[in-house]
């Protein structure tokens, strides 16, 4: 409840991290947003992103195809499965591979997406699951 009393939103998917969310699906506003990091570096400071609306067809695609992945990241911590099994590698799990086709076009930046400033916090849950991950971001306009 903190995180959400100053002012930072959930972070619904995580489509690719290095060093930090580059990519993924937020609320931004109170809305679910894709954001996309903008030249980051390796740095303390928070990062610029673009940011577009995903509609509510489109966010609950995304949130069907994470769960797949939460799901299998919880049994490969349990050392259940096997890391060959991950289904973001293709040919492992046929709804995943629709699903990545289907969400395709809604993933690309579009020309008129906005630009915000992305600071991130975490909070105490695990890492990845069903319902989103370890991390909050706030947004504020970018300079």
């Amino acid at each position: 409840m903190q995180l959400i009393s100053d002012g930072f939103e959930r972070v619904y998917v995580e489509l690719e991290w290095c060093s930090g969310p580059r990519t993924g699906l937020a609320d931004v506003d109170g809305r679910p947003h894709y954001f996309q990091d903008h030249d980051w570096e390796d740095a303390d400071e928070a990062d610029e992103y673009s940011v577009w609306p995903a509609s509510n067809t489109v966010v609950r695609l995304e949130r069907e195809q994470w769960a797949i992945f939460a799901r299998w990241n919880e049994r490969d911590d349990a050392g259940t499965v096997r890391p060959e099994t991950y289904p973001g590698q293709g040919g492992i799990d046929a709804r995943y591979d629709e699903l990545t086709l289907l969400l395709a076009p809604y993933r690309q930046l579009p020309d008129d997406a906005r630009r915000l400033v992305g600071e991130v916090r975490f909070d105490a849950g695990a890492r990845y699951r069903v319902e989103g991950l370890d991390y909050w971001i706030r947004w504020r306009p970018s300079r």
